[in-house]
């Protein structure tokens, strides 16, 4: 019997002594000034491919190369394309002149020819004039025929038609061309112009420039290949934004807001210590993925985190495992993603 009470009192000492040990432990924990989180390098990636559908001409570098933004990566064969807009050049040559000639009006020569018909049509109704009232008189004499003064009058009449007409013409010379005329040339214009401005973008689009500093991660056609916009001929890795991808216990998830300061190390370079800061929190929980950890791990609801990290000498790849230390007892400051960050903290 004494054995029984000894052994109960034993596991009574030992189930408050376990107790005991675990609120310390919890006590600890949640009064330590740093958290630790473990996670992996993470980056952006880009799938580069040509706005148009056209024979790869050129590629001109290779997986692993450095590149930086705005350098020139690819080329397409630009024949047909310098082609196109040397057409659509010559056609917004062509439209031009006929729209300047449309405000110009009339030439000088012209408006003097026209002065001149008109000139000559006057003299001639004139005369025939003067002779329809001369065959007129005679008619009445019995002098001459009545349709001899007919054919007089009608003569007379259609010289001074043929005036008209002159004067008419002279003055639409003078007025020049209608304003719905010109307003029509330069509508075709603006037409053929933006054509040009189509047919120069495509054979602009005919070269691959990188969008950012990056490296060239994969290199998918080669020249002689057919090129589309549905086709990536690189994928970049661009150098920046570069973050761990870490993930918070709900307990710590008050603990560690945006902006804060942290260092980061890894396996690789054990004694270096990289710059970063606390760059996203997610809003929503999600269950730590299957690569971090134990199963009994992975089964607790986690929030991802986002600590944004400084790489000047570009030593950090993806996936790597890295470990982040965030000081708990400093105020968040305000930051991007950019590498202004990196050289102004």
């Amino acid at each position: 019997m004494r054995a029984r009470i000894i052994v109960v009192v034993v596991l009574l000492v030992a189930v408050a002594a376990g107790v005991w040990w675990w609120q310390q432990e919890q006590a600890g924990d949640s009064g330590t000034s740093r958290l630790t989180l473990h996670g992996n390098v993470d980056i952006r990636q880009v799938e580069l491919a040509f706005n148009g559908s056209e024979r790869i001409a050129e590629m001109r570098v290779q997986e692993g190369d450095r590149v930086s933004e705005g350098e020139l990566l690819a080329s397409l064969d630009k024949g047909r394309l310098q082609h196109a807009a040397d057409q659509a050049a010559a056609v917004v040559e062509a439209q031009q002149e006929v729209q300047a000639k449309l405000r110009a009006g009339s030439r000088p020569e012209e408006i003097r020819r026209l002065e001149a018909v008109l000139e000559a049509a006057n003299y001639a109704a004139q005369n025939a004039e003067r002779t329809s009232i001369r065959l007129a008189d005679l008619a009445a004499k019995k002098m001459v025929s009545q349709e001899q003064a007919d054919n007089a009058r009608a003569a007379a009449d259609e010289a001074k038609a043929a005036r008209h007409a002159a004067t008419e013409a002279l003055r639409l010379a003078e007025a020049g061309f209608r304003k719905e005329d010109i307003a029509a040339a330069e509508a075709t214009l603006r037409a053929n112009q933006a054509q040009l401005a189509l047919a120069r973008t495509l054979l602009a689009d005919s070269d691959l420039y990188a969008p950012a500093d990056s490296v060239i991660q994969e290199r998918l056609l080669e020249p002689g290949d057919m090129a589309s916009p549905q086709r990536p001929v690189y994928t970049l890795a661009l150098n920046n934004p570069l973050w761990v991808r870490a993930y918070v216990d709900e307990p710590d998830l008050g603990r560690i807001q945006p902006g804060m300061r942290a260092e980061v190390h890894t396996d690789s370079f054990p004694d270096k210590a990289y710059r970063g800061w606390v760059g996203f929190i997610s809003p929503t929980a999600e269950f730590t993925p299957k690569s971090v950890e134990t199963r009994e791990v992975r089964t607790a609801l986690v929030y991802q985190v986002r600590i944004f990290v400084c790489n000047p000498e570009n030593e950090l790849r993806l996936g790597m495992p890295a470990v982040v230390t965030v000081e708990l007892d400093q105020t968040a400051i305000e930051t991007s993603t950019t590498d202004r960050d990196c050289g102004n903290q």
